[in-house]
């Protein structure tokens, strides 16, 4: 389905009215946030924040929530009709990138330290871009803009996209343990999407080449073939056939080597295990120290009470 109404066209309704119109069905289905989001399923904050028209759902969200509600359709047909992201802005040395992925028919990547962008939680931009834009205002137009680029991959019929991730993507804690959990979470659920292939790639798997550097493989509806890589708040495009024959061969050995789609999903699923486990611990120790607190507040709530002499008997 197309995320537009048509090229060119001008969007007819705002992503608060799809929020009113998913509430006033909600409402009329006597479901609570919390009941709608456990039957979709995903988190409450997500249906709140989509009534509130914060954030843009997916549309399988919107054929969930007709199915539930039993709309008729009417989400899917007014989801299709918004222009999610009116006033979207990249990045001056970006543009080119963004522009070749709203038109690709592939992209095979390969990504070290951070998740890749088309794969990124909305918390993890967040707490990505926080580490350098010191406005919160800027922090969202980034936030806005990569969102933008990831809709038209995430959609049903999108175009085919492989993505081999380093290890260190899983291991590089951007946010918090809650962040890389959610994270981790979004992966798996992407992961089963048919055009969408992920793989791990194990730092410390024998014969495995890793790449020097993340780097995207970009193939045009006109055949055209490109290489982009990244330096610092830069982009380097190549269309040598040469050079990107080079790549691809390196690309397709790690793919081939890597872990299975499948294999990589239990080592994201390890990896999301462990970032709750240190969610709970840290809960665990909060709670210890909460009562060792509460202990020493009491040992000295008793020292400094009134002392009373003691009655001792007579010998």
């Amino acid at each position: 389905m197309s995320r537009r109404n048509a090229e060119g066209g001008s969007a007819v309704t705002t992503a608060a009215v799809f929020g009113e119109v998913l509430k006033h069905f909600r409402e009329t289905a006597d479901l609570t946030q919390e009941g709608l989001a456990r039957q979709i399923p995903c988190d409450r904050s997500h249906v709140a924040r989509v009534e509130a028209g914060t954030r843009v759902p997916q549309d399988t969200f919107a054929k969930s929530c007709d199915e539930l509600l039993g709309t008729g359709g009417v989400l899917v047909r007014l989801w299709g009709r918004i222009d999610w992201y009116p006033q979207v802005e990249h990045p001056d040395w970006f543009r080119r990138r963004a522009e070749m992925d709203g038109v690709a028919v592939a992209l095979r990547e390969y990504q070290v330290h951070v998740m890749p962008g088309l794969l990124q939680t909305e918390d993890y931009m967040r707490a990505l871009f926080s580490r350098r834009l010191a406005k919160a205002e800027e922090v969202e137009e980034r936030v806005r803009a990569r969102l933008s680029r990831q809709q038209r991959f995430l959609e049903a019929e999108g175009p085919f996209y492989a993505a081999v991730l380093d290890e260190s993507c899983l291991r590089n804690v951007v946010g918090n343990p809650a962040v890389m959990r959610d994270q981790c979470a979004h992966l798996l659920r992407v992961g089963r999407h048919p055009n969408t292939h992920i793989q791990v790639a194990p730092a410390g798997l024998p014969g495995l080449v890793h790449p020097n550097t993340s780097m995207s493989l970009i193939t045009l509806p006109d055949g055209a073939q490109w290489v982009y890589s990244e330096s610092l708040d830069r982009g380097h495009f190549n269309d040598d056939p040469a050079v990107y024959a080079g790549h691809s061969q390196t690309y397709d050995v790690l793919r081939a080597d890597a872990p299975s789609a499948r294999e990589s999903a239990a080592l994201i699923s390890d990896a999301m295990e462990g970032y709750e486990h240190h969610g709970q611990a840290r809960a665990e120790r909060g709670d210890l120290d909460q009562e060792q607190l509460q202990r020493r507040q009491r040992r000295q709530l008793h020292r400094s009470g009134p002392r009373l002499p003691r009655h001792r008997p007579r010998p």
